[in-house]
């Protein structure tokens, strides 16, 4: 099928997203003298991010208390569980302290236990009390107002959905859009994906709703390779819902940090016996531990007891609002909790400075896999790696907007034959044999399931993340049918442990079809 534009435009540097990673890489861009364009496709600009729900804050080495870089750096690997890339670890966890001094300088303000001294809090696989915050449990929100109104220099579009990375034999050379103008093309010679993670593959996330893998799906569409996709991070407390699907709050990390306890429906504690750091493991721990109980209790839900916290009302309001908001008072009651699908820790195999094997397309925050995360992120860093990694690559991509000039032409894209489930049967279907628990029957039906899927007309943004939620969806399947382990926040009830074998990533790339994908061999990780 070829598509013929309706519209032209151009740019130096084309950026998919507006969260951290996304508006980081812009200012970047546009401060090192890019002409900058910013596409979201949602209709408005504020509030609809993943890094605007982000409650707990940024893991940052600070200069003046008992912690180090390397202290840090061994955090990362021992919840990565032998995936991680040690040097990009390293890199970016070095690079922390520069980059949260600068969002401070473009106006952020950080909770402090004196002026001029921020407040640290304590989460899960943290030997350190490392994590800044803003607002008590608000810090994704104010890192989301400090970025927006830093922005308000940049070129942002709403209402345009990307349908495709054009290049041509050896670089970038734009991208497809749809907008309300109808199909057009944005000429750039660099282009950066920052479009969030995969979270709608389930039927409750605490992600928002543009979280449907669309920049998975753009960039196995261009030829690049994904890796650790397997691994889906469910945060162990995401709010309870009797009826709740979509999207539902998480109850961060940081009251466990400051002493709340987990309980399941008896009171006993769910993680007693389970790890040396009881509720402060690393979360695929954590989480693992209540589904299990929920599977021997038949509860429908776990609690967080946070009533010992002093001032809890103060130090987590919007904890505190989101629990009022379901008719609970975690003030006087313990908090009805579930594992929920809350981040991807794989993504578009990126380095350190969100460079992709194609020359002049970058990848940064959720939508990439930098090695930073491994086999399991480690509580809040994730804004500091979109912070990082968003700023080297819109340096990067203006650089070589600089190098590679605008295209001078262009061709009428060729698209696939799309294929797409119904999201409601995906997310039950992913949700039943993809989520916290997995197995070799389970996934090998699921994958039947997805390979049956019907064609799917591409006319508005819900029929393209439908058909990046399918592709995604694919994609996952084949990795954790791959991984014959339990891994970090991978398990497979019919593998159990790591076997004591060193970590292995697998690539996946699109087949030639547009649809299928191929499973690479697995590479030692260095």
């Amino acid at each position: 099928m070829t598509m013929a534009p309706l519209w032209r435009d151009g740019a130096d540097v084309v950026v998919i997203g507006m969260g951290v990673a996304g508006l980081a890489a812009a200012l970047a861009a546009h401060g090192a003298g890019s002409r900058v364009v910013v596409l979201n496709k949602a209709a408005q600009t504020r509030g609809v991010t993943a890094t605007h729900y982000a409650q707990g804050g940024i893991a940052v080495v600070l200069p003046d208390n008992d912690d180090s870089i390397e202290a840090h750096v061994a955090d990362t690997l021992a919840a990565g569980a032998g995936l991680c890339d040690t040097d990009a670890v390293y890199s970016i966890v070095a690079d922390g302290y520069r980059a949260v001094c600068e969002l401070v300088g473009e106006g952020a303000q950080f909770d402090e236990v004196v002026p001029g001294r921020w407040d640290v809090t304590r989460e899960g696989g943290h030997s350190r009390r490392r994590v800044v915050h803003a607002g008590g449990d608000a810090t994704g929100a104010e890192v989301q107002r400090t970025l927006d109104e830093a922005g308000r220099v940049l070129d942002i579009r709403s209402g345009h959905v990307v349908l495709r990375v054009l290049h041509d034999d050896t670089a970038v050379t734009g991208v497809l859009v749809n907008s309300a103008d109808g199909v057009g093309i944005i000429s750039a010679p660099s282009v950066i994906l920052a479009t969030g993670g995969l979270g709608h593959l389930y039927g409750a996330t605490t992600n928002p709703d543009g979280s449907t893998g669309d920049g998975i799906a753009l960039a196995l569409w261009a030829g690049l390779a994904v890796s650790d996709l397997e691994f889906i991070q469910f945060h162990p407390t995401m709010l309870y819902s009797v009826d709740g699907g979509g999207r539902r709050p998480l109850i961060t990390e940081a009251l466990r940090g400051e002493g709340a306890i987990l309980l399941d429906g008896q009171g006993n504690s769910i993680t007693a016996g389970v790890h040396p750091m009881g509720d402060l493991a690393p979360r695929d721990v954590v989480a693992a531990a209540i589904d299990a109980r929920l599977k021997a209790t038949g509860d429908r839900c776990a609690y967080l007891d946070a009533r010992g916290i002093p001032g809890l009302e103060a130090r987590f309001p919007t904890v505190t609002a989101a629990c009022r908001n379901a008719g609970i008072d975690p003030v006087g009651q313990p908090i009805p909790i579930v594992p929920g699908a809350h981040y991807s820790c794989g993504g578009v195999v990126t380095d350190v400075y969100g460079q992709t094997e194609l020359p002049g397309l970058y990848a940064a925050g959720e939508v990439a896999r930098t090695g930073m995360h491994g086999a399991n992120r480690l509580a809040s860093n994730s804004l500091l790696e979109g912070l990082v990694v968003g700023g080297r690559a819109g340096k990067a991509a203006a650089a070589h907007a600089v190098l590679a000039g605008r295209p001078s032409g262009f061709a009428r894209p060729d698209l696939p034959r799309h294929t797409a489930l119904r999201r409601s049967d995906l997310q039950q279907a992913m949700s039943r044999d993809a989520s916290v628990e997995r197995n070799a029957a389970g996934l090998q039906g699921l994958a039947g399931l997805l390979s049956a899927a019907p064609v799917r007309p591409v006319t508005g943004r819900r029929d393209v993340e439908d058909v990046a939620l399918t592709l995604a969806a694919r994609a996952v399947t084949a990795a954790a049918l791959a991984r014959t382990e339990s891994r970090g926040c991978h398990h497979r009830a019919d593998y159990p442990s790591s076997g004591g074998e060193p970590g292995r990533s697998a690539l996946i790339r699109l087949a030639a079809d547009g649809n299928a994908v191929q499973l690479e061999a697995l590479a030692a990780v260095g």
